[in-house]
């Protein structure tokens, strides 16, 4: 009790101690620190907070250099990079592609897959659906793409038309969608290709933006390298639909 008493007495003559010292200045002192404080918390109050940018892990891109897939038995052939590596497809969502012809695209250094699809344009695997008609196939990959409308922010179809005659749709996904970049490729009587760009993470438009970017580069070169080769004879004329 007593160290708690001697401690009161000490912080009362401290206070008393400072205001007497404030009561002995000069008016004109007093007013200026009053003014001079009354600055300072102002300008505090009004100053503008600017916050940091979002940072991402810088990446180190390799250069843009290419190898030939043509393989025996396939029906197309491309370029791909040499920093990527082909696999073949064994499952689709558990179940077994309807052909051999079912690759993937493997980006490890960018945790990154473009998936292909091929489709004989006049199969028909199970004879109680309908038959792969190009019309079927085009409208199957325009509704493939437009199911990342709910996380999409926009959705570009473009026309296009390699340089070895090859016509097909590009599709540029915007937003936080699972994939970023579609496509498919066919000549409209034999032959139809799908490709998706995926990633194994969580779709993020800011931080995957510049890899997409550098990974069109390759999809761009990939579709204007790409062939068929016409193996087998021609499907009947009544399955290959329209052009479009």
């Amino acid at each position: 009790m007593h160290i708690i008493l001697q401690n009161y007495k000490y912080h009362s003559v401290s206070r008393f101690s400072r205001l007497s010292v404030l009561r002995g200045l000069p008016l004109y002192r007093l007013a200026f620190l009053l003014a001079l404080t009354g600055c300072c918390c102002l300008l505090a109050c009004n100053s503008t907070y600017t916050p940091k940018r979002k940072g991402y892990f810088k990446i180190d891109f390799p250069a843009h250099e290419y190898q030939t897939f043509n393989q025996p038995g396939y029906p197309y052939t491309f370029d791909y990079p040499i920093y990527a590596s082909v696999t073949r497809d064994s499952s689709f969502f558990d179940t077994v592609p309807e052909n051999p012809y079912w690759i993937n695209i493997n980006f490890p250094r960018f945790g990154a897959t473009i998936y292909i699809s091929y489709k004989n344009i006049g199969d028909q695997k199970n004879p109680k659906e309908p038959s792969n008609t190009f019309d079927k196939l085009r409208d199957d990959a325009f509704k493939m793409t437009y199911k990342h409308t709910y996380k999409a922010s926009s959705i570009q179809p473009k026309v296009i038309r390699t340089p070895n005659g090859i016509g097909g749709i590009f599709f540029t996904v915007g937003g936080n969608a699972a994939t970023a970049q579609q496509f498919y490729l066919t000549d409209t009587t034999r032959h139809f290709l799908r490709g998706a760009l995926y990633f194994d993470t969580t779709p993020n438009e800011d931080s995957l933006g510049i890899v997409n970017n550098f990974l069109q580069k390759d999809l761009t070169h990939l579709i204007n390298t790409f062939k068929w080769k016409n193996i087998g004879p021609p499907p009947p004329p009544s399955a290959r639909g329209t052009a479009q």
